[in-house]
């Protein structure tokens, strides 16, 4: 199979996979959870469960795919993604739904790490390129998840409130054949089995430990991580807030916040293959620099804008700023590892991904909470800005932003 055909493939997968996860997720997550007798934190400890599994478990898996190969560990992957989501048709209480979104979480946490490395295997010189496009297929499918399920839901309303019975079981079965969907075409598009280094357990795990290590103790793979991570916390304080501050002070319908968000996430999607392809030709660390600077001047004059347009626009350079850090950061981890370290690599830089993610709506809550909007996001856009000078310091001497192999390979 070519390379051109693989990669197909394996976006198709990708689309699926996201699809499923997304149908599961928003908004039917939040609202089953209610059903079950949910108050708001018992909500929001449900959608955001499946995070700490990725903070656990994205570390472990890609290292694992290092070790035992890539096309069993990512089938491993679409394997919960094709069987957790039919747990959700026997959930009767609320502290299930927890246990099974903890389990379904494992569905991103082995799958995402170990499908960018798969992607960067065949990537070559276009690792920028084919991981944006890669990451935007996905994107897409997590696009349409959202408001397939959401139509369900609405169709499925009854006059009096709440839900036929059937309503749940029939979005979550949905989900499932969708996950196994994703499933089948992957064990289509993973048929050639691997050679992987070192048979026994014992060198296995060896391997599995020392790759971690010299992953992790490279500062340039870090600093390159943390570039994304920190943008992701600002994704995450603006997803959380952007709507609620463009309703209760901009003055705006929930349908124009709603458009406002739709927005920044198009402008990203369309964005990356380009900018993954610039990258891969001017080198990642203008493009991760431009990124921030555009992230953290948006975010921060987001609580000093009123209108529809002006907001519109903040958020459009919002996007515009992570689609140049996304499509360049996880290439730039990719080109500091060899091929044999990929999936470690994604896997530290998933983690940390990860814990942006799940800090963005904490820190920003706190901070909204105790000083008000405009402080709040002047402090977040402060912390990508410092961030700066930090990322520099530690890629400082890499040609053209990439440098061979990380530390100790």
């Amino acid at each position: 199979m070519d390379i051109a055909t693989t990669f197909r493939l394996l976006c198709s997968v990708g689309f699926l996979a996201r699809f499923s996860y997304a149908l599961a997720r928003n908004p039917v997550l939040p609202l089953f959870a209610l059903a079950l007798g949910a108050g708001p934190m018992a909500v929001g400890l449900a959608v955001g469960v499946s995070t700490v599994t990725g903070i656990l478990f994205k570390l472990p898996a890609g290292a694992l795919s290092d070790v035992i190969g890539r096309r069993k560990t990512m089938l491993a992957g679409l394997v919960v993604f094709g069987c957790a989501p039919f747990a959700y048709l026997f959930i009767e209480s609320y502290g299930q739904l927890v246990a099974v979104r903890f389990l379904h979480g494992f569905a991103t946490a082995i799958y995402g790490p170990v499908a960018m490395a798969v992607v960067a295997d065949v990537a070559g010189q276009r690792k920028g390129e084919l991981l944006s496009w890669f990451s935007s297929v996905g994107i897409i499918g997590g696009l349409l998840g959202a408001p397939v399920g959401g139509l369900l839901l609405s169709l499925a309303a009854l006059p009096e409130g709440g839900y036929a019975p059937w309503t749940f079981p029939l979005v979550y079965g949905l989900c499932g054949l969708t996950g196994l969907a994703a499933l089948l075409l992957g064990f289509r598009t993973l048929l050639t089995e691997e050679k992987v280094e070192g048979a026994g357990l014992g060198e296995r795990l060896a391997r599995f430990v020392s790759g971690i290590r010299e992953v992790a103790s490279d500062r340039r793979v870090v600093a390159a991580s943390a570039m994304e991570g920190v943008q992701n916390m600002s994704m995450g304080a603006l997803e959380a807030f952007l709507p609620i501050y463009a309703v209760t002070v901009a003055g705006l319908s929930a349908f124009e916040a709603g458009l406002l968000w739709a927005a920044q996430i198009v402008v990203t999607m369309l964005a990356k293959p380009l900018l993954g392809r610039t990258s891969d030709r001017m080198g990642r660390r203008p493009l991760i620099v431009g990124g921030l600077v555009c992230c953290a001047l948006s975010f921060a004059a987001i609580p000093w804008l009123l209108g529809f347009w002006p907001l519109l626009a903040a958020c459009l350079v919002f996007g515009l700023g992570e689609a140049l850090v996304t499509s360049s950061s996880a290439a730039m981890v990719a080109d500091l590892c060899k091929a044999r370290h990929f999936g470690t690599a994604m896997g530290v830089f998933g983690t940390i991904f990860d814990v942006g993610h799940a800090a963005g709506p904490i820190v920003s809550g706190l901070l909204v909470a105790s000083l008000g909007y405009a402080p709040a996001f002047a402090i977040i856009a402060a912390l990508l800005l410092a961030a700066i000078p930090w990322f520099a310091r530690a890629t400082r001497g890499m040609a053209n932003g990439t440098a061979n192999g990380c530390a100790g390979s």
